[in-house]
Parts: C-alpha cells; structure tokens; sequence
C-alpha cells in the first residue's frame, strides 16, 4: 500500500478466523490505520489483493450496492451533532433498511440497553459525556437490521478506542469491546496503544513496523515475548529497533 512514493504497507498478509479477536499494535505513524480503512472499505490496496467474506473488494464502500458487514468505531465517537441519540444510533437502518420508525425505535433502545445507557435516547450528543459519547458509538455499532442471516458475522474494528479516557472509563470500553463482538457474533480488530486494552480485548496481537508485521503471537506470548519490537513497545523504551527517524 503506497501513500504517492511512500510505502506505507509492504507485503502484508492476514486472515482471520471466525469469532477471532485481533490487535495490532505498533508506533505512530506505521500504517496501524491504514489497514482499519483498507478493511472498511474507505480505500483501496494499491497492489495485492482484499478478499472480505471470501469475496474480493475491487469497489470502495461507498461505490457498493451491498458492501460487506464491517462496523468501523472511530477514535472520536464520530455522532452527529445535531441529531439525537436515537437518530445517531437508528441513521442507516433508517437509510437502508426502510424499517417502520417504531422498530427502529425498538432495535436502537435494545443497543442503548446492551451498553449500559437507558433513557438518553430523546438527549443530543453534546449534552452527554464523553464516555457516554464513546458508548453510543458502540451502540450504533452493535444495530443491524433484523432481517440478516443469523449466521452472519460482522467485522468490527475499533480504532483507539480508548485514547484519552481515564483508567476506571477504560475498563469500561475494554470490557464494553469484548461484549459487543461477543453479541455481534463476529471478529474484531483493535488498533491501540494502550497496554491494558490490548491485554483486556485482544486473544491474539500482531506488531507492526516498517510496512510488515515483525511478530505475532497469542496475549499470553505478548506479555513474556523476548522479541525486541514487542519488548520496547511494552516498556516504551527509547532504545530498540523503533526509531523515529525511521517513518
């Protein structure tokens, strides 16, 4: 994947298993993000091949009559402001599925339900919390219209999830990732910096750097790895094979 002559990703391979939970990890700036909007279908690779579902993607979402079921929980909870809760969580059911406003009314209530928030749905974003925020993104994540396969089995990535929020809120989300991919019934993919995240969603954690990814293992493997990209990430050390200069 090149960014004009940048090379942002280089030869990458990765395929998931049903019901996996996935985290990449690695330094700012390494393409960490690049891979959650290859897979949500905002861009396209620039070589290779992208294959979700077992099909291959050679249009952006956008440009799809029925894109795949990938759910994208953005770093920002990303909610439009001048809509209620009910009208940011119920928005593309509302666009898409044609569903009677009464069930849309009952799907998002039950996703409110399903994160802990009850009685916001009639509140506008600006008069909630930003972890409350954080939540009804969460929320607009989990609905799906009613009338899909039971056996389907989204994709749900979640980019920093938990960037700025104080440990007690951070538990919170993290446990709040597990149970949504668990009700979802689908895999996830958690980008993060932040250990505790990582630790607390993630069964498996690829290290990215420099285009590739220099090691993958289990969470178990990733709290005791010896490898030097995984170790100076761990300890954010200032000595390693991660340097600055290098991206």
């Amino acid at each position: 994947m090149q960014w004009g002559n940048i090379q942002v990703l280089n030869g990458l391979h990765l395929a998931m298993k049903p019901g996996e939970r996935l985290a990449i990890v690695g330094p700012s700036g390494c393409g960490k993000s690049t891979i959650l909007k290859l897979l949500a279908g905002l861009i396209l690779p620039t070589t290779g091949e992208l294959q979700l579902f077992g099909k291959r993607q050679n249009y952006l979402r956008l440009d799809q009559l029925q894109p795949p079921d990938v759910r994208l929980v953005f770093q920002n909870p990303a909610l439009l402001g001048s809509l209620t809760v009910e009208e940011n969580v119920g928005f593309l059911l509302k666009r898409k599925a044609k569903l009677p406003k009464e069930n849309i009314r009952k799907l998002v209530a039950t996703s409110l339900e399903e994160v802990g928030l009850y009685d916001i749905a009639d509140k506008f974003p600006g008069q909630l919390s930003g972890g409350m925020q954080k939540r009804v993104s969460f929320a607009r994540a989990l609905i799906s219209e009613p009338y899909k396969k039971k056996d389907a089995m989204p994709l749900l990535l979640y980019d920093e999830p938990t960037a700025g929020l104080d440990p007690i809120a951070c538990t919170r989300i993290e446990d709040l990732i597990v149970k949504t991919t668990t009700i979802a019934g689908g895999c996830s993919i958690v980008v993060s910096h932040v250990l505790s995240t990582v630790e607390r969603t993630a069964a498996k954690v690829l290290m990215l750097y420099g285009g590739k990814f220099q090691w993958a293992g289990s969470i178990e493997e990733f709290r005791e790895s010896k490898n030097p990209y995984v170790n100076q990430f761990r300890t954010g050390s200032l000595q390693g094979p991660m340097q600055p200069a290098d991206h």
